[in-house]
């Protein structure tokens, strides 16, 4: 069985988030970028199915070349190859374009990615993806069990989870309660090193959207001390000056 998942790289949590003078670009000057954890969390599932089932965990990431540490990081912690689309990421239609096209030429049993990157949280990756390539998508899936050739998943609903059978292949992106990251051991990131990690260019596509300002929210205002047993002080002061209530 064959498995690709699709490693998407975002700055890292604790990072000091700005942008650039024209406001229409993050800043990527001095940020440390990790593999986004839902990510993390689709090839961790991947590999524990592989270990099951048999097969191939391949990675895919459409990006710069300074994308490849954490493409480096996912071969050390199991996945067996690795391709990257030496692009930039300019939207998420781009970016499952691109992979529906290697997609297309390599044929795999179950693509997974995270539900969303914690950059954007767009979260429309995988199921574009599934379209591009017309096959089923589910996402934000918080377990995945294959057996022969049907996939059982179940996603989080209000009031309760959905679960959804399907055919192999299929889409899915993944969120916490799949499986737990693993950290990359010693070997691995011996091994990581000898394994491919072939690069591709990208495929004539054209991008539909692009950012046209950001801005951060507005900073927190003061903090207003107020005397616990002074119950009317506290009710005035949501009416009049948070307004709320």
């Amino acid at each position: 069985m064959k498995f690709l998942v699709c490693i998407s790289q975002v700055p890292d949590t604790t990072t000091k988030i700005t942008f650039t003078p024209d406001k229409k670009a993050f800043n990527a000057q001095g940020v440390q970028f990790i593999i986004n954890p839902s990510d993390e969390i689709a090839l961790t599932r991947a590999l524990e199915l592989k270990e099951a089932l048999g097969g191939t965990v391949s990675v895919i990431n459409v990006g710069q070349a300074n994308t490849e540490p954490n493409l480096r990081k996912a071969l050390a912690i199991g996945a067996d190859d690795a391709t990257r689309v030496n692009a930039e990421p300019t939207d998420a239609y781009f970016v499952a374009f691109q992979i529906a096209e290697v997609i297309k030429k390599n044929t795999y049993d179950v693509i997974l990615s995270g539900k969303e990157s914690i950059d954007y949280n767009g979260g429309q990756v995988p199921m574009m993806i599934g379209e591009l390539l017309g096959i089923p998508s589910v996402s934000v899936a918080t377990k995945l069990d294959i057996n022969g050739t049907t996939a059982t998943l179940e996603r989080e609903i209000d009031g309760g989870k959905e679960v959804v059978e399907m055919k192999l292949p299929f889409v899915a992106g993944a969120q916490k309660g799949m499986s737990e990251p693993r950290i990359p051991n010693m070997r691995g990131i011996m091994t990581a090193r000898s394994k491919p990690l072939v690069v591709v260019e990208p495929a004539a596509c054209e991008v539909l959207s692009s950012s046209a300002q950001f801005d951060l929210p507005p900073a927190k205002g003061e903090c207003k001390m107020i005397d616990p047993n002074n119950v009317a002080e506290l009710v005035n002061l949501l009416h009049t000056e948070a307004k709320a209530i």
